[in-house]
């Protein structure tokens, strides 16, 4: 049997498949429960996505709106509880419709148990997407 995945290798393979642009397999990552919040979401957008159902949802289009290339400056911490990490990162790529450049700062509070996805916390800037004229916000909108 072998051991299990820490959350940070955990949130590591999900950003490869990010990359790989492999919505279904980064979903399987997540718990049945998971809970995904974005805590700086702006009016309209989705604040709460309660279940893995909720979070394919959201997700299922995700590759069709952001050609993401890389995260460069990924900057994981340990916290006092193993289960949980705080993520700082930058993903850059580029807007599928427009062709524009894409580039988002994230802090991310992640916990995992028994290897999945619990609660991811986003905390991306709403801002940087009103000013790039993004017009993703996953199926919900």
């Amino acid at each position: 049997m072998s051991a299990p995945t820490s959350p940070a290798d955990l949130y590591r393979r999900g950003l490869r498949l990010l990359l790989d642009k492999n919505i279904p397999a980064w979903v399987a990552l997540w718990a049945d429960d998971g809970l995904m919040e974005f805590p700086f979401a702006p009016e309209g957008w989705p604040r709460r996505l309660e279940g893995k159902e909720a979070v394919a949802a959201y997700m299922r289009h995700y590759p069709d709106h952001i050609d993401l290339h890389d995260f460069p400056d990924l900057r994981i911490h340990e916290t006092t509880d193993p289960r949980t990490i705080v993520v700082e990162m930058r993903g850059v790529g580029r807007l599928v419709e427009s062709g524009a450049p894409f580039d988002m700062t994230y802090i991310a509070v992640v916990t995992v148990r028994d290897g999945l996805i619990t609660s991811y916390r986003d905390y991306w800037n709403p801002l940087a997407v009103r000013e790039s004229g993004t017009a993703f916000t996953g199926s919900t909108r």
